[in-house]
């Protein structure tokens, strides 16, 4: 990074040579061959021949070297210190808003809400094991998690983190003597976030050629944080340990893929590349979505000819492996195995090796329609490839995603409770508008829109000169007769062939964009893209080198003076418009409060068996194995067909069902307690059909509340009132099966008998 930002000065010291220093360098070049003069003679002084001192142009190249040394020391420490200033940030923000340093241990787990708080359960278990050997037995032979079967949890979840940070909080006395678990916990998850914005900032560096361009993007994304992250409410989230493995490696691959880089550090790149890959895959179960996206990415890069096709097929490679060895490290799981990013692999490395590196005959038109063919073909072969391992595996976990996306497009009307769930949470909604509105406002989002569309024409331009070139290169070698194509076409002469990290980054982007806008919650995927891309437009040096070359400015110091300070501009408007928001969020101190739910916790903790078995709702059921380690019926970690199928079953008592038919079902799980919430049971619902008790009657084909007309010719009206309802009436007819032991203003508890 550091030679990119300042190769022009050594160009230039290089180039500043005066015609008396050429002068000598010829002529002994000359006298050396040919043993004469060619009429120039160096002075004599004193008797001794004289040649003329050259130690000024050596301390020029030296004063260059240490500026290189310097700005590249200086760039990288304040990278990590503003990495470390990020994750300083974070852990204010996340102590004024629930003052996590005073409030009591049950209150912090419970802070931890639905499936965070599910994950932080195993650390939680394993820290407090008898051993550290005992403790992994435990997650392997899990039979608390899911009652009456018996799962093995590294197998199933993405828990690797937590038995890391586990093992090391055990093994570490200074560690536990300075820290109590859940402070070391969520600290090393701010850590990794310090981690994370070094890596944008040196995306960044990289692209422009300025470490100034990722201090830019730093404050892009720091104080944008509302669209960029939510780390610091949902630290134990698996996208909390993921994504920071995404952008270290987003990172590296930029490195890897600009040109002319020695051998030696394209292998240092790859080694990181892989384990980055690694991590990201191993810490968070939606990293196949991601890296097909990714892997997409690449193959258009390579089928266009942007990117060289050997190093897109090194980092393919590079995911397959990553997939493969988490796939090991799961007990073989199913997933991986029968994710579409395996096979998209599969497909798009058989398909480049098809197309090859030899020029194809055929005009422009030609090559955009084999260009069709070649990607219909991929998918082809990719939709082949999947269905064939899933039909020898045996898969059918991740049908609900599928169910998910046909019904949210409109592909196929599916009244499936999974589907439906999905469809009516929030945050897998499409993007708001008020989202690029607030992104607008501050800036962002203006310069992102004219870099990606700057991007997005110079690939295009570079496309149609690469096509050019090799039509060219083809009719010559077709016609002996022809003369011989200009020496500049060929297949790297086009606007990016200096940079193709650029042509990867805006495919990449835009298909992160597609997929924001489409799902909301994974807009954290892309704002991070889109703040790295709108600060290096502005501070590019080549970009600018050519912008005032045209204006006939042809100055190299005015090209740094323009990029730096038009940088530097940007930055001080855009912390005016931030700060003060920024500083009246920091003043803002509030604490935690939910007294029903703590209630709850320290009933269940104390007034019942530790081998109870408790049904409720998913989320709230994962605060209940973490704060008080009872067995559960069913938790938020929704990826095990099984499991939805038994939570379907379960949330009956949400429906309008005969008390006899809930308890049956009770019975056949193991149920002990029931947990009824009347914030479920009486929700108003934020569109029609969206409350959880009218999902089950959708889904048990009842009539709900708010039903449309021509949904009433496929809906029957239930012949029993809501089961969580009527209950509280506490008729015979429930009492002889279910009696109330515990209720609050939210809660109630029924002890199956």
């Amino acid at each position: 990074m550091g030679r990119r930002d300042n190769g022009n000065g050594r160009k230039r010291n290089s180039a500043v040579t005066n015609g008396y220093h050429k002068h000598i360098n010829n002529n002994n070049h000359h006298h050396h061959h040919h043993g004469k003069s060619n009429g120039y003679e160096p002075p004599i002084r004193n008797g001794k021949t004289h040649f003329p001192s050259r130690t000024s142009k050596q301390n020029g190249h030296q004063s260059a070297i240490w500026t290189n040394y310097i700005s590249l020391v200086f760039g990288f420490a304040l990278a990590v210190y503003l990495g470390y200033r990020n994750a300083c940030y974070i852990n204010n923000l996340h102590e004024n808003r629930l003052w996590f340093s005073n409030i009591k241990e049950v209150e912090r787990e419970i802070s931890f809400r639905t499936e965070a708080g599910f994950y932080y359960s195993f650390y939680k278990q394993l820290v407090f094991a008898p051993s550290i050997t005992e403790g992994l037995h435990g997650l392997t032979h899990d039979n608390d998690t899911e009652n009456w079967r018996t799962i093995n949890a590294l197998e199933r979840f993405n828990i690797y983190q937590e038995v890391v940070l586990a093992i090391i909080y055990k093994s570490l006395s200074f560690i536990q003597k300075s820290y109590p678990p859940i402070f070391f916990y969520i600290y090393s998850v701010f850590a990794l976030h310090g981690l994370y914005l070094v890596a944008l900032y040196c995306t960044a560096w990289m692209l422009s050629g300025s470490w100034l361009a990722g201090v830019l993007a730093s404050a892009f994304y720091v104080f944008n944080k509302e669209d960029t992250t939510r780390v610091d409410y949902t630290i134990p989230l698996r996208e909390s340990f993921a994504l920071p493995m995404l952008f270290t490696q987003m990172a590296f691959i930029t490195y890897y893929l600009r040109p002319n880089i020695t051998v030696i550090r394209q292998r240092v790149s790859l080694a990181f590349i892989l384990l980055s890959s690694f991590l990201f895959v191993l810490f968070w179960q939606f990293a196949q979505f991601v890296f097909l996206l990714q892997a997409m990415a690449l193959y258009g890069s390579a089928s266009l000819q942007m990117v060289p096709t050997h190093k897109v097929v090194r980092l393919l490679l590079l995911q397959a492996i990553s997939i493969l060895a988490v796939c090991l490290l799961q007990f073989f799981n199913k997933m991986l195995l029968g994710s579409l990013v395996f096979s998209f692999i599969a497909a798009a490395l058989l398909d480049l090796q098809l197309q090859g590196n030899r020029p194809s005959p055929g005009g422009i038109l030609t090559r955009f329609i084999k260009l069709l063919v070649h990607v219909v073909l991929v998918l082809f072969l990719m939709v082949l490839i999947n269905m064939s391992i899933k039909f020898a595996i045996g898969l059918e976990a991740d049908q609900h995603i599928f169910k998910f996306l046909t019904a949210k497009f409109g592909i196929a009307n599916i009244r499936d409770f999974d589907a439906l769930m999905y469809q009516c949470n929030g945050a897998f909604g499409f993007l708001p508008i008020d989202t690029i509105w607030r992104l607008n406002w501050r800036l962002v989002f203006p310069l992102y829109s004219v870099v990606i569309v700057g991007l997005l024409a110079a690939l295009a331009t570079a496309v149609y000169q690469n096509w050019s070139n090799q039509a060219a290169l083809a009719r010559a070698k077709k016609d002996d007769d022809a003369t011989p194509p200009p020496p500049d076409a060929s297949d790297s002469a086009h606007l990016l062939s200096e940079r193709p990290e650029l042509a990867y980054l805006a495919i990449q982007s835009v298909f992160l964009a597609c997929l924001a806008v489409a799902i909301q919650r994974l807009k954290y995927l892309w704002l991070p893209h889109v703040c790295v891309l709108a600060a290096f437009g502005i501070c590019d040096y080549r970009t600018w080198r050519a912008l005032l070359t045209r204006l006939g400015f042809k100055s190299e110091t005015g090209v740094q003076i323009a990029r730096h300070v038009a940088t530097l501009i940007v930055l001080a408007v855009f912390l005016t418009i931030s700060l003060p928001r920024v500083y009246a969020e920091l003043e803002e101190l509030r604490e935690f409060y939910d007294p029903d739910t703590v209630e709850l916790m320290n009933w269940i903790r104390e007034q019942t068996p530790k081998a109870a078995v408790f049904s409720g709702s998913m989320q709230l059921l994962a605060g209940v194995k973490l704060c008080t380690g009872r067995k559960l019926t069913n938790h938020p970690h929704y990826e095990d067909k099984e499991l939805r199928e038994r939570t379907l079953q379960l949330y009956q008592y949400y429906g309008r069902q005969p008390p006899n038919e809930v308890y049956d079902i009770h019975k056949a799980m193991g149920t002990d307690y029931i947990i009824l919430e009347d914030s479920i049971c009486y929700a108003r619902a934020a569109a029609p059909g969206c409350r959880l008790p009218d999902l089950i009657d959708i889904t048990n084909g009842h009539v709900y509340n708010g039903a449309k007309a021509e949904e009433l010719k496929l809906l029957v009206e239930a012949k029993v009132g809501r089961f969580c309802d009527i209950i509280k009436r506490q008729t015979p007819e429930y009492m002889r099966y279910f009696h109330l032991i515990f209720h609050n203003k939210t809660f109630r508890v029924y002890k199956v008998l």
